[in-house]
């Protein structure tokens, strides 16, 4: 439902389908339908799931733990609204809908496929077969891990046993892999979200009924606000809760944007009396005040918003961990991180740690720190930064396409800066030095915002 809203709202299906690279060689291995929801038109994203021929993916299926559903028990793919908000909208196009048979659309039969169990590992390495740059494959592994960690919870075991039912299935791992790409393709910066719709009722696993939400998504949903509306069904899965817990930097109402567009996502059911949608909305992010006299609105291009600083010195650390370490923060959602040398105690050389973060992101790091490195203590304050208003264009050189990072200030272009990796696989790809290539997509951009 999340990657359908995420499609409906401009990312093109062409672009998730080269995204997943290795994981889905044919064509019409995934595609989308456009469906109504209790009145509302909505985009369906179906995946042909693993031993599955010529039937759609089935949202109901969406379970990621241990737990084997009755027929008598369908369920949502994720919850009812959590209007995640991007700061950036890169691609207005929409993409067409299409699906790999139309007979066999019109003939849609359920199919459920239990059974699928796969390793972290085994997970990591169906990754890596996918056509992710190596941040989104970083961040895709990075879920699956705090997945990973809280069935090991749930269930008592360490993470190394853990075997991934539902989300270990192919057209699982597609889902949270084509989520990953699409926030970067419409160059999300900050996501919203607002607080969640769990269901009620029970929902029936392999050891007996359990309360919704299941054991492990309301280990995921933990920090999060949530509630139980009239719906007497399961309304957010682990795979939603994970997404959009691991995102979401703050829970609550729309923040100040200039609207850009809005996206439906379309679960398998239709309930009768609300839309079984997720939306999207997707803008630029503004301050947003009351004009005097007027009672109307007016848009401050810069903003101004709190992070956290997290803070760790380091002397006693096999130094090879650093970079794995500023790989894992960065995948978990740290805004940034860096390394300064430093002397300690007894005139040590050491390193301190320093990582940006959203508050809502500190503690989830902040374990990571603890988890990863020898350091038996952090420090955090939070304070404000202002940022420029950002935004990624693609432009065309004789070489290929490159993508620009383009800062504004009150609408004046203060920066602009080709996409490095962009650079790095065009200069590859044609045997020409990175600084050439670089140069040829200024060009571009110079002759675009003339």
């Amino acid at each position: 439902m999340i990657l359908g809203a995420l499609i409906d709202a401009g990312v093109p299906l062409e672009s998730v389908r080269g995204a997943l690279g290795s994981l889905a060689i044919e064509r019409d291995v995934v595609w989308t339908e456009r469906v109504n929801r209790a009145g509302i038109s909505a985009t369906r994203f179906c995946v042909r799931g693993e031993g599955v021929q010529d039937h759609a993916h089935d949202d109901d299926h969406g379970h990621d733990h241990d737990y084997d559903h009755g027929p008598d028990h369908p369920h949502d793919e994720s919850h009812r609204h959590p209007s995640p908000t991007g700061t950036r909208n890169r691609s207005r196009r929409m993409e067409g809908r299409e699906g790999p048979d139309a007979d066999a659309k019109a003939d849609e039969t359920i199919h459920r496929h239990h059974g699928h169990h796969r390793t972290l590992t085994e997970i990591y390495e169906l990754i890596d077969g996918s056509a992710l740059k190596q941040q989104g494959k970083d961040r895709a592994k990075a879920l699956f891990h705090r997945l990973g960690e809280a069935e090991a919870a749930v269930h008592g075991i360490s993470v190394d046993r853990v075997h991934l039912h539902e989300v270990g299935a192919l057209d699982s791992i597609i889902d949270i892999v084509g989520v990953v790409h699409a926030l970067e393709v419409l160059g999300v910066a900050r996501v919203i979200a607002s607080p969640l719709n769990v269901g009620s009722g029970t929902v029936r696993a392999a050891h007996g009924l359990y309360p919704v939400p299941a054991p492990a998504t309301a280990r995921l949903l933990q920090g999060a606000p949530v509630y139980s509306g009239e719906q007497a069904v399961e309304l957010v899965t682990p795979t939603g809760a994970l997404l959009v817990t691991s995102y979401a930097e703050s829970f609550g109402g729309i923040p100040p944007m200039r609207l850009d567009t809005v996206g439906y996502g379309a679960g398998s059911r239709d309930l009768p009396d609300t839309p079984n949608v997720v939306r999207v909305l997707v803008g630029d992010e503004a301050d947003v005040t009351s004009s005097p006299g007027t009672g109307g609105m007016r848009h401050v291009g810069e903003t101004a918003q709190s992070v956290a600083v997290v803070e760790a010195e380091i002397d006693d650390m096999n130094p090879q961990i650093f970079g794995v370490l500023m790989d894992q923060l960065l995948a978990a959602g740290a805004l940034d991180v860096f390394y300064t040398p430093i002397q300690m105690t007894k005139n040590r050389p050491g390193t301190l740690l320093t990582i940006i973060a959203t508050p809502a992101a500190r503690e989830r790091l902040t374990t990571i720190v603890f988890r990863e490195t020898t350091t038996i203590g952090v420090r955090y304050r939070e304070t404000s930064r202002e940022i420029l208003d950002r935004e990624v264009i693609t432009v065309d050189t004789p070489l290929g396409a490159i993508s620009i990072k383009v800062a504004r200030r009150n609408g004046t272009i203060l920066n602009a800066l080709p996409e490095f990796d962009d650079c790095v696989r065009v200069a590859a790809e044609h045997g020409r030095p990175i600084k050439d290539v670089q140069a040829l997509a200024m060009r571009a951009f110079a002759d675009r915002v003339e």
